[in-house]
Formats: structure tokens, C-alpha cells, sequence
């Protein structure tokens, strides 16, 4: 059978060619290779056979055919039969010579057939091909194409031949009119060439060892000259490229004669093609080769060619290179070898000829020739070793060129003169020195193009140069002595500040590689080495720049390490120091990035370091040394603000170290007189200095400060006319900033006893001596702000170290309320809407110092003070959404001063008093129109709060009198309508409450449960829904009832009352929610006050119209009434409250509207209390008569006139109606919980659409059952009754309600759960669809409301689920999808017995579902069918294994359902099934690549799932088969395309034997259908599974 079913394979894929998809014409080829890979004679003998009888196939499918028979021919052809090479043969060259026009792709595939079956038959395809090659006749151009692509796949057995095909072909050149033919004999020329020329390079393996080179000579001769001589003048540029490439390889098997002779035209022939191609690649191979000939003969023209030769190539290498052209690139390649190869025999005439031209200014040319210097450097290393000097005394210009492509070049041929050995030369260092500038590139400088033309890529050439210094200073040996220590020199100077890291690495290296040969030897030799820099200038500098560490890819560590490495240099006692602390700050550098690193804290741990060398040196003469050479280098960070900021500070510290006070004083004179002061950062530089120095010269320093104050350097700039100068000159205002700051910085650094004595004599008098000028005797105040600045700068630190000193409290600070006076005026002078300089900020830090020193502060001044820091702060507006950057990080840090501000002041007076008056400054913050206002206020008032709680210290039981109108001002902000005041506000609440407890005589670590629970609704205050935030305020209330002392209660009421009134309707509502709780929990004591608190709220409910504040005062009336009922009516007489009512014309509705009416009455209480059950089952089953119904158009037109008036406060939709009467009940029942749970989840809407109504039902239901347990008895009772309505609609909703219960437990508790589930079971057999579904449901949800039940009623649960499963309604019955879906959920909790007995039958009855049209029956069936098999594990029976195996083809094909839910049950399902089935390998398969959430591969999926299959379950090939057939008709057409796919894989993995499972006629013939189908992708899998039947074979 085996050749026949093959044939009937390829015959059906063959007639698939012509598919119009190229994806299934591809795959259909993949096919024909597959059964060829298996069958290959049969598969070619169908292929050759269809091509004979389908003479009229076009010739693209031909094409394709053709292309397949190679592949298998290419892959079989040792098994390849002669009798079928022969019938190949015939076919492929019949195929290429049918027609004389050249279609190209056709004729290209036959032909290399051809040549696959020539590279074992070559005799056989050679006589085909020579009997298509007769001489005087021209043959076929693919026949000769044939015969030279032969010659290269088989050297070995055409070049034989090669004499016999020339002298045949020779005299058909001249038959050659056509130049297309003409470049296929050149061609064939150039094949036959190269393929002798490889013949004679191997002839130690060659088959004819004999041949020689001599034996083409003559035929390759008169092929010259007829191509040079003619065709080369031909005006066809595709010919004249032909006949160059065929010169090259013809030019090496010329008689050496002929090539002496012909090369004085031969050459200047091919030079003169340069100017008339524009793709020269091919012009300059072919020259080349040529040129390697002309040497290996020895030619002495060559000479005379030599100036044309240098000067075509030497254009050629010039032609600017694309990145994106590999001809240009293949071209320069193929150039650069013709140098190679004249730099071997003429190196001199070479470089007199380079050199020269890398003087031009010209970009490309001096380029180009860098390029051809740096690879004859590199590959003609012996013939440039003289050389050397002039070269590199040639590369002096192209040093000073700037163009980035010149500088690209010039450091590559600097890397490969460092390999060569030329920079051991004169004249090297500049090569070096070139390397380390170009390190110093700035990337950003890379960006720049000057004069328009296009640049490398950006840091391409900073790149480059420092990987070729690092490169040269690692691996090339004979550069150590080089480098080392020339590239020290490199460290100091700043132009070089770019490179540092790339430079330090490169030392480091070569340093240890030196230590590692003399380990106790110095490193530097300073002998004779002027230029080197001194151990202290490469300490300062490498300290220095270390300050920035991640700047220039990281020269921090990269500097650190060098500066380990010289330890022994830089002085012999800090190896062993060295060694610890570097290692710790290499090690925080790697633990950072530049976005984590702490500038500051990074800066202190250098100046410790530095500190600690120092002492550890504790030599005087070297310290001195040291802080000379950093003065020296401050000036060279001019331009490097932050790192000269720190070589002051590293300044300060190293003459802190020494000992010399007069090196000490004469250096801090030259800073003073050196400082560039227009700099703020070298301003803040010095004055650190000079602080850091006055930790050990404290004296010298004020001295020095006060001398050069008095010096003349100082005062010529500040006489009388200074005064006057233009606003813009304030060079005298920066001076005087700076020696502010200077006294600041010596305050704050210097030892703490010495300030003290010195701070208001000579700290704060010179201070404000620079500060301010006398003009004719007047002290006139500078505005400059920035000397302002420093001012209040340096205040804020004399005042901290006053502060911090030991002596402090006994400090008596004369000058405090001027300095605090001086502060206020900067204050206010800052603009109030707007927040630029950190001015206030600092000034109130000032004061934050001031308050805590004496004398106290007049009551008035302190007053002012608070109320001027407030309004500068408070009033400033936000920065706008997403604006915020320096200035929100501005405001945070005032807004913390302003915090540390009222606390010190507040330490002042710890008492309620105290804390009174801060709240009073704050009150009109805190009820600010503006949000932003009221959270500052809020927030700093809850700082205050948090402060004094934590300061409390209570000696005596004394009351808290004020927590009345405390807690009043704050609690009606809880429900502000910003989320941050809210939460704030239960702060301050919660601090008060707090507070009240200290004053009572609790400790300060106890706990107080109620007042904890206010931290618990805190987190609730985010949400915005007002139901919550009214609730959360109401429990709010109740909290401080619980604990506000019955003194506070009415200054708290009539706090609350005020609240009333807020602009802000949230906070109203909120002091009205408040007021009732309040009245409601502690009205009772309220009697003496009834009057105060009637008149209130008269007053109120005069002054408002708000419905909202109306009907909370009439409550609160009610609610005080309830308590003092005389009291309250002797206060309302004549005085009736207003009155509102409606009227409906409806009985239904008017009786609905009227209950609602009652029960919206306070009274109402205890009736609707006893009629609880009644009311609720009543309105319920209302409602669900109501949904959809609509009011008469009478009615409604009265409706929406109503709506449009003031005087309608509801609607009166009857559905919406009988909804709000049901909420009313239950609020005035006591079930506020059941209200807030179902607001939440939306049902009240749901409940009154047709869409929505059974889902409100069950929302409703689940609500009853958590908050309102005790009451569904009789609830219960009420609805069972409607179970038997004649009323569809209340049948469904009790249903729903009565279902819904039973996802709770409390059924259970309430011993309903029997009752129910009998109640239920009865309407089973309910005529409505619904009520069946419904039932169900309820049944089923006792998995989750009892689960330890459902065992127990097991039999009674699953029958009424099977029954469902059969419900009659139709093929897309709700039912049994509501009967799978119980079944899901119940499965894994009844008795293995009792599911055991259905287990069956279930499976059976939802098999018909997984091909449902309906998703969601597919869905719901599936997941049961895994749920099925997941309560088996373990103890599945043969029966049920049959269903498992039956699901298995559905399922894995339904992963490519287009429903993602079914794929996703199908997952499962699947992995379900997999330890069913007892093949832990399968399982495992099924669990790998089926995760939910997890991306899937399907093919792999399926191809592993296959193979386990087919290796465990051989015999289940056949229904597989035959069950994926099936789905070969599926609607889908991924599932279409999945069924041949999985059917494909079974075969590819199941063995040959077991064929007989499967109906092969019946396969094939399907799959022969499904290449007809109309999707692409069901027909490419169609192909592809055809071309694996090929095992049944």
C-alpha cells in the first residue's frame, strides 16, 4: 500500500499548489518535503509525474513543485535511485529550456535542481547539459548558468569536464549578441575560474592530481579577448560589471606573459569603471584579484600603473560610508585589500603617497586616509616597521582637526599604532595625550553638527577613545612603560577633568601591575619627571572630584581606588588606614545610584575621611603643604560650582588640622581676598570654610574676619556714593552677604561653650554692622534680598547654637525682641501670594530659636508674630496640578518651620489657655472658603494637638475647659468636602479626646477602646460617597458622646449650631448629623438649657432656607420634645413649626406614598417596629409588580410639571415609590444596616429595572441576612405565602429572596434552613422558567451558606440538579445552566456514594452542551466537567474514564474557542482530567502550559499533549481521530483549524503499527475537503497534517 498512498498524498497536495494564499502554497511545499523526507523516490516520482501530465500548469506553481523536488533532492541524494536522477534530469532540464524567454524564477528552480542532482550524477546531468550545449549553436542562457553553478557545488567533478565545456563554449562568444547571454558566459567564465583555481589550490585531494594550470591557459587566454577587448566597451552596465568579475579569478590562470603584457591596459580598463558604476564592490574584488596575480608573477609594470592605482583606490576609500549600505562597506573592504597588497611591494611609493594628503582640511580625504594608514599598520606591520617616524610625525594636523569623524579615525589608528609599537616612539606622547582628550569629550558636545553635515552617533568618539585607553593600558604589554607615568600627568589639569575616570581605571591597572612586580617600591619617580604632579596636588584633585562620584560614568570610585593605590605616594603612614575607609566608601557608593545618594551625607563622609588622614599623617609641615595646594586648585573649579563648594570645605578642614596659626591666618586672608563673591555657591563654599576652621581656630578666625571688615580691600567699595550706584551693582551687597554668612557658619561650627561669650559682642554686632550702612550718620538697611537672606540665614544659625549650648537657659539674650522685630519685617515684606525665597522659611526658623531663649516675648509681640507667620504662609496658593517641583518642596519646608514655630511657641504655655489661643489664631483658617486653606489649618492644628498631648504633664485633676468648643470647631470638618481635612479633622478629634482623658488622670500609654474607634473610621473618610461620610460622622458623634463631660455638652451644642450655618453644605450636614446623636445620646441632661438651645435653633431655622438645615432643626426640636417634652412646648408656643405634605391620585400609589408619609414620621417607630415582617414582605412584593410599569400620561405630565416646582421633593414613579417606602421601613425599623449595605452595592436602582431586579432581590436578601438575622422568621413567613401567587412576578422575587438566603448561615442558626429548603423543593415543578431556575439557585447556594449541611441533604440536593439538567425548555435551556452551575458547586461536598450513582449520567447529559452555539452553556458545561473529574480523583471508574476520554477532543480544541471564559474553562476542565487518566507525564503537561492568567502556546501545548497520548494511549488513536473529524465542520474556524492540527500531531507521534485504527480514505478525504475550506489558516493545517500521513505509508 505503502508507494500508492504516497502518490495519493502527493497527488492531493500537488492539486492544493495553486491555493491562492501563499501561506498555504507554503505550506502545501512544507508538506511535499515532509512526505519526501520520509519517502523521498515516491515523492519525486509524483512530483516529476504531475509536472508531465499538467503541461498547462503555470509556471509559478511549476515553480514551487520544482523548489520542493531540491529540498529533497539536496537532503537525499545518497538515496537517490539512477533510474530517478535520469527521469529528474529529463524533467528539470525540459522544465528549464521549454521556452526561450527568461522567466527567471522558474528556470533558476529547475536549474538548481539540476545542480542538487549533479553533486552526486555529474556525469549524467553533464550529458544532459552538453547535449544542450552543441557546438555553432547558442544553447539555453540556464543551461550555461547551470553548467557554472555545477562547477562551484562539485569542483572536484566538473573541473574534468572544464576543458571540453571551454573549447566548446569559446567559439559561441562571439555567437553572443544579446548582452543578457553574453553575462551569463561571464558568469560562467568567472565560476569556471574560481573553480579551477580551487581545484589547483586542493589537488592533494583532487580525483586528477595531474591537472595543471598551464592546461587552461590558452582557452582562459582567447576568453580574455574577446572580454576586455569587447564586451568591457559595452554600453550595458550590467555586462560590464559581469565581464570585471569574471576578470579577476581569469586573471590568475593567464599566461604570466599575457598578464605582463595586457597590464598596461588591463588595468586602467578596470580603473575606468569606478566612474561608470555607482556600486563598485564587484570593480574593486575583480582588482584585487588582479593585483595579487600582477605580484605573484612578479610583474615590473605594475610599477608604472602605481600613481593611477593609488590615486582610483585612494578616491574609492574617500566615498563617505552609510551605515545602512553594505555595498559602500563591501566596497572599502575589498579597497583596503588592493592597499594590503601594494603596501607589500611598494611601501615607500605607498606612503609618499598617504602622507601628504592627511594635510588637506578636507573631511573625507583625511578620513579615508586614516582609515587606509590605520589597516596597512595593522596588515602590513613588517613592511611600516621603518616607517614609523614618519608616520607618526604625518599625523600632526589631523591631531588639530576638530570634525568628529577625523577624530573617530585618528584614535583607531592611534589603537593600532599602540599595538605596533609606534608610541615607544618620539613623538608618542601626543598620541596619548590626544587619546586623553578625547576622553574628555563632553557627551553633550557630541550632539553638535557643526557645518550642517551629518556626525557619528552621539559619544561615538568619546566611546571609542576610552574603551582604546583602556584597552591599550590592559593588554598590550609593551605600553606599561609608556603609559606609567606619563598618564599622571593628566590628573591636574581641568581640560582633562572629562577623562578622569577612564584615566584613573587605566592607572590603577597599570599601578598594580607594577606592584605586583616591586612590591616596596615607590610608584612615582619624581626624578627628572618635571611635569608630574606632587602627591598633594594629585590627593586634593582626586578628593575633589570625588565629591561628584557618579558624574563621568563614575569617576567617585574610580578616583578613590587610584587614590589607594598611591597611598604609599601620597604619604607612607595612610596605606593601612586607607585600606578600611575607602574600602567603606567604595562600598556606599555601590549600595547608591545618583538619584539615592545623599550629596550632603556623601560630602560629610569624604571630609571624615579627610579629617581622619589628617590626623593620622599629624605631620604640620605636610598638612601646611596640603592646604596650600587646595588653595592653589580653587581656582580651577571656576566652572564646577559644586566641586569648588567642597575644596573649600576640604580647605577648612585641613587648616582645622593645623597647628600653624599664621599659615592659618594668611590663607583665610587670600580666601577672603581671592573669592570670586558674584558666585552663591563659592559664597556658601567659604562661609563653610571659615565655619569648619573655627571648630579648632575660633579666635583666628573672628580676627581674620574683623581685619579684612576693617582692611581696605573691604572698605574702598562701600564709601557714600556706593549708596546711589545702579540697583544692578551690588558686587558690595555679595561681599557683605558672604561675611553674614561667614559669622553664621563660625556660630554654628564652633565649640558651643566659646559662642556663647562670643555671640552678641562680636558675632551679631559685626552681623549687622555689614548688614546695614551709615550714610551722614544714618543707618540705612539694605534691601537687596539676597543679603536678607544671609542675614536671617545666619540669625537662624547664631540662635540654634545659642540654643544647643549647655548654658543656654541661663543665656540671657539681650538683643532677642530686635532680632525677632528684624525677622517679623522680613516676614512681612515677603508678597503674600506667591513663594519664591526661602526668606520666611528661615526667619521663622530664627524665631523658632528666639522664643525658647529669654526674656519671654511680650504677650502682644508673640501675638503678632503668630498672626504675620499664619498670613504669609496660609494664604500662599497651591502651585498647579503637576507644577510642583522646587517650589511644593519649598512650601513643605515653611510649612515645617511655620509647625516648629507655634510648637516652641506653644512649649511657652502649656496649658488649654495656651492651646486656646493657638486654635483662635487658627479658627478663620479653619473655616476658610478656600479647601487648600482649611487642610493647612486643619493640619498644623493637628500637629499643635499631637504636641501638647505628648507634652502633657498634669499635676492636679483640673478641668478641660475648652474641650467643648474645641471639639465643636473640629468635628463638623470630618466631612469637609476635602478628603485630607476630613482625615485631620478626626485627628484633632482624636487628640482632644485624648487630652481630656490626661486631665482625668489617665497615664499617657493607656488605651481607650472608644476613642481607638476613631482611628478605625479615619482610613473610611477617603471614600466620597456622603452616605458613608454622614454615617462615619454620626458614629463620630456617638464617640465623643460616650466621652464629652456633661459640663462641655452645651458649649459643644451651641458650637455645632454655629457649624449650621457653613458655607461648605458637607461640614453643614455634618454638625446636623451631629447635633441629633448628640441630643439623642445625652439629651437627657439637657434640661436646665432648653430655653438657651430652642432659641438657637429658632434663630437658625430663621436665618435659613436650607431644606437640609430645616429638617435636622425640626428634628433635633422632635428629638429634645422626646426628653423634656413641657420644657420644649413651652418654648414653641406660637411659634409652629412649617409644614409640607403631597397628595397623590392613585390608591396603589397614594396608599405607598402615604406609608411612606407615616413612617417618615418619628412616631412612627414602634408601629412599624410590630408590623415589621408584614411591611417589608407587602412592599417587597410591590415592588415587583411595579417594575416597568408606567404612571398614566395624565399623571405624567402632572409628574414632570411637579418636578420642574421647588414643592416636589420625590417622584412619583410607582416602582420608585414602593423602592423608597421599602427603604423607610426598614430605617424607622432599626435596620440602617441593611439600608447602608444595599445603597452600597446599588441595588435600590437595580431593584426597580426589569434587568436588574432579581439581582437587587438577592442584594436585599444577603443584606437581611448579615444585619438583620432576627428578624427573618417572620419575614420568611410573610413571603412564603406568595410562593403560590397567581402573580408570576412575586413568585420570581420571592423566590430570589427566599434563594438568597441560603448563602448565609444564619438560615442555619435560625433553624429556618429545613423549612426553606422544603419550600423550595416544592417548586420544582413551578410552570415558570424562572422560578425553576431560581430554585435551583437556592439549593445550590447552601454550598456556600451551609456547606456542612449539603452532605446531609445530598441525595435530595443532586436529584433536583439532574432533574434541572432535563428540564424540557429546550436545547438553550436556563434551567440546566442554572442546574450545571449548582452542580459545580456542590460536587466537592456531597457523599462519594451519592455522587457516584449520577456521576454518570451527568456526564452523559452535559457532554451535548460543549458544543453549544450559546457561550455560556459551553462555559458552564466544561467547568462542571472538571469539577466532575476533580471529585474523582482517586477513585475514577472505567465508566467514567470513558467519558473523560470521550471530553478529551472538545476540550483541547476548545482551547481555540473565540470565547476567552470557554478557553479558560477548557484549562480546568483539563487539568482536572489529567490525574483521571493515570498518566503522570500527560498531568504534568497539562499543568505546565495550562495555568490561568498564563500566556499559551497551542502548538507546543498540543504537540506535547500528542505525544504523551499516543505513548501511554496508543490504542485510543482511532476515536481520537475520528472525534476530531467531527469538529472538521465546526463553525469556528479556529476550532476548524485546530482539529486537523490536533490530528496531524497524534499521527506524528503514534507508531506506524498502529494504522489500522484509523480509516485512512476516510482522513484523507476529509482533510482533501478541508484544503477547499474558505479560512487560510484551516487549510494550511489541513496541508500540514497530510504531509505527516506520510507515516502510514
Amino acid at each position: 500500500m505503502s508507494e500508492p498512498y504516497v502518490k495519493k498524498l502527493s497527488t492531493i497536495l500537488l492539486d492544493s499548489v495553486t491555493d491562492k494564499d501563499p501561506l498555504v502554497q507554503e505550506q502545501v511545499c512544507s508538506a511535499l518535503c515532509a512526505l519526501g523526507e520520509s519517502q523521498p523516490e515516491e515523492t519525486l516520482s509524483a512530483c516529476e509525474e504531475h509536472l508531465r501530465q499538467h503541461e498547462k500548469l503555470a509556471h509559478p506553481y511549476r515553480t514551487m513543485v520544482l523548489r520542493a523536488m531540491e529540498t529533497i533532492v539536496s537532503n537525499h541524494i545518497s538515496e537517490l535511485g539512477k533510474d530517478m536522477a535520469r527521469a529528474i534530469i529529463l524533467l528539470a532540464s525540459s522544465e528549464m529550456t521549454k521556452v526561450k524567454d527568461l522567466v527567471s524564477d522558474w528556470q533558476q528552480a529547475a536549474s538548481s535542481v539540476l545542480v542538487a542532482v549533479g553533486k552526486r550524477f555529474v556525469g549524467m546531468v553533464m550529458e544532459e547539459m552538453l547535449g544542450k550545449f552543441q557546438p555553432g549553436v547558442l544553447p539555453h542562457c540556464f543551461v550555461v548558468q547551470t553548467l557554472a553553478n555545477l562547477s562551484v557545488f562539485n569542483v572536484f567533478g566538473m573541473v574534468p569536464f572544464l576543458t571540453s565545456v571551454l573549447s566548446t563554449m569559446l567559439p559561441m562568444l562571439g555567437m553572443a549578441k544579446h548582452d543578457s547571454m553574453r553575462v551569463v558566459f561571464c558568469c560562467a567564465l568567472q565560476r569556471f575560474s574560481e573553480s579551477t583555481l580551487e581545484y589547483l589550490a586542493n589537488l592533494d585531494q583532487a580525483p586528477d592530481p595531474t591537472v595543471r594550470k598551464d592546461t587552461f591557459a590558452s582557452d582562459i587566454s582567447s576568453a580574455y579577448d574577446t572580454l576586455f577587448h569587447h564586451w568591457l566597451q559595452s554600453r550595458e552596465a550590467k555586462l560590464r560589471l559581469a565581464v570585471v568579475e569574471a576578470l579577476g579569478p581569469m586573471s590568475h590562470l593567464l599566461p604570466s606573459e599575457k598578464l605582463e603584457e595586457q597590464l598596461p591596459k588591463l588595468l586602467p580598463g578596470v580603473l575606468a569603471l569606478y566612474k561608470k558604476h555607482a556600486e563598485t564592490s564587484h570593480v574593486s574584488k575583480s582588482l584585487g584579484q588582479i593585483l595579487e596575480a600582477a605580484v605573484s608573477v612578479g610583474s615590473r609594470t605594475l610599477e608604472v600603473q602605481l600613481d593611477s592605482l593609488l590615486a582610483a583606490l585612494h578616491a574609492q576609500i574617500c566615498v563617505p560610508v552609510e551605515t545602512s549600505s553594505p555595498l559602500v562597506t563591501s566596497n572599502q573592504k575589498e579597497v583596503l585589500r588592493c592597499f594590503t597588497v601594494l603596501a607589500c611591494c611598494s611601501p615607500e611609493r605607498l606612503l609618499a603617497f598617504l602622507l601628504p594628503k592627511l594635510d588637506t582640511s578636507n573631511e573625507r580625504t583625511r578620513v579615508g586616509t586614516l582609515q587606509v594608514l590605520r589597516h596597512i599598520i595593522n596588515s602590513a606591520a613588517a613592511q611600516m616597521e621603518v616607517k614609523k617616524p614618519f608616520i607618526l610625525s604625518s599625523m600632526r594636523l589631523p591631531l588639530l582637526d576638530p570634525n568628529s569623524k577625523v577624530k573617530r579615525a585618528v584614535v583607531q589608528v592611534i589603537s593600532a599604532m599602540a599595538h605596533h609599537g609606534y608610541l615607544e616612539q618620539p613623538g608618542g606622547e601626543a598620541m596619548l595625550e590626544y587619546i586623553v582628550q578625547q576622553c574628555a569629550l563632553p557627551p553633550e558636545a557630541q550632539h553638535q553638527k557643526p557645518s550642517g553635515e551629518e556626525e557619528p552617533q552621539a559619544d561615538s568618539v568619546r566611546d571609542i577613545s576610552v574603551s582604546t585607553l583602556y584597552l591599550v593600558s590592559t593588554t598590550v604589554d609593551r605600553m606599561s612603560d609608556v603609559l606609567w607615568p606619563h598618564l599622571l600627568q593628566f590628573l591636574t589639569p581641568v581640560r582633562f577633568t572629562g577623562a578622569l575616570t577612564p584615566l584613573c581605571r587605566s592607572l590603577v591597572h597599570l599601578a598594580q601591575k607594577r606592584q605586583e612586580a616591586a612590591a616596596e617600591a615607590p610608584l612615582i619617580q619624581y626624578e627628572g619627571n618635571v611635569t608630574l604632579p606632587s602627591p598633594y596636588a594629585i590627593a586634593t584633585r582626586l578628593l575633589t572630584v570625588s565629591s561628584s562620584p557618579y558624574l563621568g560614568g563614575g569617576r567617585g570610585a574610580a578616583s578613590l581606588c587610584l587614590l589607594n593605590v598611591l597611598h604609599r605616594d601620597i604619604h607612607p603612614s595612610l596605606g593601612q588606614r586607607w585600606a578600611t575607609t575607602i574600602a567603606l566608601l567604595l562600598e556606599h557608593l555601590d549600595e547608591h545610584t545618583a538619584k539615592t545618594l545623599s550629596q550632603k551625607e556623601w560630602e560629610e563622609k569624604l571630609l571624615v575621611f579627610l579629617r581622619d588622614s589628617l590626623a593620622v599623617v599629624s605631620d604640620n609641615t605636610w598638612i601646611c603643604q596640603l592646604s596650600l595646594e587646595m588653595c592653589k586648585q580653587l581656582p580651577c573649579y571656576n566652572g564646577m560650582p559644586q566641586e569648588k563648594n567642597f575644596l573649600y570645605k576640604c580647605v577648612g578642614t585641613t587648616l582645622g588640622a593645623a597647628s600653624s596659626k599664621d599659615v592659618v591666618r594668611k590663607l583665610l586672608q587670600e580666601l577672603l581676598e581671592t573669592a570670586r563673591y558674584q558666585e552663591e555657591a563659592e559664597r556658601e563654599g567659604l562661609a563653610c570654610c571659615f565655619g569648619i576652621c573655627a571648630i579648632s581656630h575660633l579666635d583666628d578666625t573672628l580676627a581674620q574676619l574683623e581685619d579684612f571688615v576693617r582692611s581696605d580691600v573691604f572698605r574702598k567699595s562701600i564709601g557714600i556714593f556706593n549708596i546711589f550706584k545702579d540697583r544692578s551693582d551690588n558686587d558690595v551687597d555679595k561681599v557683605k552677604g558672604t561675611l553674614i554668612l561667614c559669622y553664621g557658619h563660625v556660630a554654628a561650627q564652633a565649640p558651643r561653650e566659646l559662642v556663647l561669650a562670643r555671640a552678641e559682642s562680636d558675632i551679631l554686632r559685626n552681623m549687622f554692622q555689614c548688614f546695614s550702612t551709615k550714610v551722614l550718620g544714618i543707618k540705612v538697611e539694605t534691601k537687596d534680598p539676597g543679603l536678607q537672606l544671609c542675614l536671617v540665614q545666619s540669625v537662624c544659625m547664631v540662635c540654634q547654637a545659642i540654643c544647643s549650648s549647655a548654658q543656654a537657659g541661663s543665656f540671657h539674650f539681650t538683643r532677642k525682641a530686635e532680632l525677632v522685630a528684624q525677622m517679623m519685617d522680613f516676614i512681612k515684606a515677603e508678597p503674600p501670594d506667591s513663594l519664591r525665597t526661602p526668606i520666611r522659611k528661615k526667619a521663622m526658623l530664627a524665631c523658632t530659636h528666639l522664643v525658647s531663649l529669654e526674656p519671654e516675648l511680650e504677650e502682644q509681640v508673640q501675638s503678632d508674630l503668630i498672626h504675620s507667620c499664619l498670613h504669609s504662609v496660609m494664604a500662599v496658593p497651591p502651585e498647579p496640578e503637576g507644577e510642583g517641583g522646587p517650589q511644593e518642596f519649598l512650601y513643605l519646608d515653611t510649612m515645617h518651620a511655620l509647625e516648629d514655630l507655634l510648637r516652641s511657641i506653644l512649649r511657652r504655655n502649656m496649658t488649654p489657655q495656651g492651646l486656646q489661643l493657638m486654635v483662635e489664631h487658627l479658627s478663620p483658617w479653619i473655616k476658610s472658603p478656600r479647601g487648600y486653606e482649611r487642610v493647612r489649618a486643619l493640619g498644623l492644628s493637628a500637629c499643635l494637638l499631637q504636641f501638647f498631648l505628648e507634652h502633657l504633664h498634669v499635676s492636679a485633676l483640673v478641668p478641660f475647659h475648652n474641650l467643648g468648643l474645641l471639639v465643636g470647631l473640629f468635628s463638623p470638618r470630618c466631612a469637609d468636602l476635602w478628603p485630607a481635612t476630613r482625615q485631620e479633622a478626626v485627628s484633632c478629634v482624636y487628640s482632644l479626646l485624648y487630652l481630656q482623658l490626661g486631665y482625668e488622670g489617665f497615664s499617657r500609654d493607656y488605651r481607650d477602646d472608644v476613642a481607638e474607634r476613631l482611628l478605625t473610621l479615619k482610613d473610611g473618610l477617603v471614600h466620597p460617597d456622603p452616605a458613608i461620610l454622614f454615617h462615619a460622622c454620626h458614629s463620630i458623634a456617638q464617640i465623643i458622646a460616650k466621652r464629652l463631660p456633661p459640663d462641655q455638652l452645651i458649649n459643644l451644642l451651641l458650637t455645632l449650631f454655629e457649624s449650621l450655618g457653613d458655607p461648605d453644605k458637607n461640614c453643614s450636614r455634618a454638625a446636623t448629623v451631629m447635633i441629633n446623636c448628640l441630643l439623642k445620646d445625652r439629651g437627657g441632661m439637657l434640661l436646665e438649657k432648653v430655653p438657651e438651645i430652642m432659641s438657637v435653633l429658632r434663630s437658625r431655622l430663621q436665618e435659613t432656607r436650607e431644606e437640609h438645615v430645616l429638617q435636622s432643626a425640626q428634628h433635633s426640636v422632635y428629638v429634645l420634645a422626646s426628653q423634656h417634652c413641657v420644657a420644649v412646648v413651652t418654648s414653641l408656643l406660637g411659634s409652629p413649626l412649617p409644614f409640607d405634605s403631597h397628595t397623590c391620585s392613585l390608591w396603589p400609589l397614594a396608599a405607598t406614598c402615604a406609608l411612606h408619609e407615616v413612617m417618615s414620621a418619628p412616631a412612627s417607630g414602634p408601629a412599624v417596629t410590630e408590623l415589621y415582617p408584614q411591611l417589608f414582605a407587602g412592599l417587597l412584593l410591590r415592588v415587583s409588580c411595579t417594575v416597568g410599569v408606567q404612571l398614566p400620561r395624565n399623571l405624567q405630565a402632572k409628574e414632570r410639571r411637579a418636578s420642574s416646582s421647588a414643592l416636589a421633593s420625590r417622584t412619583l414613579d410607582p416602582c420608585s415609590t414602593a423602592v423608597d417606602a421599602l427603604r423607610a421601613v426598614l430605617l424607622r425599623g432599626g435596620s440602617e444596616d441593611v439600608v447602608q449595605r444595599v445603597e452600597l452595592e446599588g441595588a435600590w436602582e437595580l431593584l426597580s429595572t426589569s434587568a436588574g431586579h432579581e439581582d437587587g432581590v438577592a442584594r436585599l436578601a444577603s443584606a437581611m441576612a448579615k444585619f438583620a438575622g432576627p428578624r427573618l422568621p417572620l419575614v420568611m413567613k410573610a413571603l412564603l405565602g406568595a410562593q403560590s401567587s397567581v402573580y408570576e412576578a412575586q413568585r420570581v422575587t420571592s423566590t430570589a429572596f427566599l434563594a438568597e438566603l441560603l448563602t448565609s448561615n444564619v438560615v442555619n442558626d435560625l433553624m429556618l434552613l429545613e423549612s426553606l429548603l422544603d419550600n423550595l423543593a416544592a417548586r420544582q415543578k413551578d410552570p415558570c422558567a424562572s422560578v425553576r431556575r431560581l430554585v435551583l439557585r437556592g439549593l445550590a447556594n447552601l454550598a456556600s451558606g451551609s456547606p456542612d449541611k449539603v452532605r446531609a441533604h445530598g441525595p435530595q440536593l443532586l436529584t433536583a440538579m439532574i432533574s434541572g439538567l432535563d428540564d424540557g425548555d429546550g436545547p438553550h435551556s436556563l434551567v440546566a445552566l442554572e442546574a450545571m452551575a449548582g452542580l459545580a458547586k456542590l460536587l466537592g461536598l456531597v457523599e462519594p456514594e451519592d455522587l457516584r450513582a449520577v456521576l454518570l449520567h451527568t456526564a452523559i447529559r452535559i457532554r451535548p452542551f460543549f458544543d453549544s452555539e450559546k457561550m455560556e452553556f459551553r462555559s458552564v458545561s466544561i467547568r462542571l466537567f472538571g469539577h466532575l473529574n476533580k471529585a474523582c480523583h482517586g477513585s475514577c471508574e472505567d465508566v467514567f474514564l470513558e467519558q473523560v476520554v470521550g471530553g478529551l477532543v472538545p476540550l483541547l480544541l476548545h482551547l481555540r474557542d473565540p470565547q476567552a471564559s470557554v478557553a479558560a474553562a477548557c484549562r480546568f476542565a483539563l487539568r482536572m482530567c489529567g490525574p483521571n487518566l493515570e498518566c503522570e507525564e500527560l498531568a504534568d503537561v497539562f499543568q505546565k502550559h495550562l495555568q490561568d492568567g498564563h500566556g499559551l502556546h497551542f502548538g507546543e501545548f498540543l504537540n506535547a499533549a500528542c505525544k504523551h497520548l499516543m505513548c501511554y494511549f496508543p490504542d485510543l488513536l482511532g476515536r481520537l481521530v475520528s472525534t476530531s473529524l467531527f469538529y472538521f465542520k465546526s463553525s469556528w474556524e479556529d476550532v476548524r483549524a485546530a482539529a486537523p492540527m490536533l490530528t496531524g500531531f497524534l499521527v506524528l507521534h503514534v507508531e506506524p503499527q498502529q494504522q489500522s485504527q484509523v480509516d485512512l480514505e476516510q482522513l484523507t478525504a476529509a482533510l482533501q475537503l478541508l484544503l477547499k475550506d474558505p479560512a487560510p489558516k484551516v487549510r494550511v493545517k489541513a496541508a500540514e497534517t497530510l504531509g505527516r500521513l506520510v507515516k502510514f505509508a
